[in-house]
């Protein structure tokens, strides 16, 4: 995941995970962003080639990035009360392109909200209104929120209770009307989605536990009987993780499981946490266990490890797939601004309605010079060699996939070098 809100300071990489995952939807005051950009060939002589299998998965993202983004913005105190609650607005915008320029490319509203912190009332606390980024912690190789919780609502959070902090927000999702022939409104897939969060409940020495609990209630009317349009359906999702400070790092382990449009299915990125379609029932469910570890033994070395795996069912075939995936990036810093790092993930999807099972093997080499030398110091100036490797099930995958079209053909390999730019401030 792109740690936006954080300095790219070389601090202790306990310090950095435990921000990532507890408090990666937290906007400090000042000026900050995220960029990455970069350019290079393939062996299909053509713009750079990615490899992923797409659908319900997500990539090993070093090398293998083959789009451009960046998103900034500022976040200032606008005014203060007298017993010292705190006023702030965050505006942030970005813009994407799908391939290594951004010429076409609009600037579009990202944050646009307000928070009243330090609250007596709330055992101080905070209170929200607005567009913002939410509870979103990351496999940050894979480039995979695996549950993001954005949005355009309100909310209270980060109040005491226990020995953790509770904190309780909804808001409004997909909201548009679905229109039928002549322009008539048949339905709408807008759902309205409460959220619930516990975290940094202490279990044991150096760990703590994250409870997130969200529920969709679909705005939609049923008027499938009529033929006027599909029918809603509402859902729901649970995940539980567990943090633990392990060799000047941290280990994560999350259980997630979600019905409906809790499943997170159709949604960018594997994500969970917004509402998806509000037309899946409570037949179509997921599934998911993970593991994801950063540590940095020394001052030169870390690396970062995940391994995941994900079932969902449904009625319908075509909804029913298991993915599997096991990676892992060792990062070496030779000189206090070179590093070499290199990342090996493999990746399998079992899909029902084919039978078959794709696999898909990417191997990157990545010198990069970088501010420091741990693990998430950035800016990264990286040049990269990937090389992509699957078997026949996985050709149509690859080929949907990547962004530079079905340059693959029936082959079953690629080969792609080029530069890239990382950096977050």
């Amino acid at each position: 995941m792109n740690r936006l809100t954080r300095k790219a300071l070389p601090l202790a990489l306990a310090i950095a995970c435990g921000c990532a995952h507890a408090d990666s939807y937290n906007d400090t005051e000042g000026f900050h962003g995220y960029l990455r950009a970069s350019a290079g060939s393939s062996s299909t002589h053509g713009p750079q080639s990615c490899y992923a299998l797409g659908g319900p998965t997500s990539s090993y993202r070093l090398g293998n990035e083959c789009d451009s983004y960046t998103e900034f913005g500022y976040t200032k105190e606008i005014a203060k009360a007298d017993n010292g609650v705190s006023f702030v607005s965050t505006l942030w915008v970005n813009a994407y392109s799908p391939g290594s320029d951004f010429r076409d490319a609009k600037l579009q509203l990202l944050k646009g909200y307000v928070e009243a912190k330090g609250l007596p009332f709330l055992g101080g606390g905070t209170a929200w209104m607005g567009k913002r980024y939410y509870y979103r912690p990351d496999i940050h190789m894979l480039d995979m929120q695996y549950i993001n919780m954005n949005g355009t609502g309100g909310g209270l959070d980060k109040i005491p209770l226990g020995a953790g902090r509770i904190s309780y927000a909804v808001f409004k999702d997909n909201d548009t009307n679905a229109t039928g022939a002549g322009g008539a409104i048949v339905n709408t897939p807008a759902a309205v989605r409460q959220n619930l969060l516990y975290e940094g409940l202490p279990t044991n020495p150096g760990g703590t536990l994250d409870i997130a609990l969200t529920l969709i209630t679909a705005q939609g009317r049923d008027r499938a009987a009529q033929g006027q349009g599909d029918q809603s359906h509402g859902g729901w999702a649970a995940g539980v993780f567990h943090k633990q400070e392990l060799l000047g790092g941290a280990n994560l382990v999350g259980l997630q499981y979600g019905s409906g449009p809790g499943t997170g299915i159709g949604i960018c990125c594997s994500r969970m946490g917004p509402s998806g379609s509000t037309t899946l029932g409570s037949d179509v469910t997921r599934v998911r266990v993970l593991d994801d570890l950063v540590i940095q033994p020394t001052r030169q070395f870390s690396m970062e490890f995940a391994a995941l795996y994900q079932k969902d069912k449904a009625d319908d075939a075509a909804l029913r797939n298991t993915w599997t995936t096991m990676g892992v990036r060792p990062v070496y810093a030779i000189l206090p601004n070179l590093k070499l790092q290199g990342e090996l993930g493999v990746t399998t999807l079992k899909q029902d309605s084919t039978g078959q099972t794709a696999r898909l093997t990417k191997l990157t080499f990545a010198p990069a010079i970088a501010m420091g030398e741990s693990y998430w110091s950035r800016p990264e100036l990286r040049a990269f060699v990937t090389y992509g490797k699957w078997n026949g099930a996985a050709t149509p995958l690859v080929n949907a996939a990547n962004n530079s079209g079905p340059v693959y053909g029936s082959n079953t390999s690629g080969l792609s070098a080029g530069l890239q730019v990382e950096a977050w401030w």
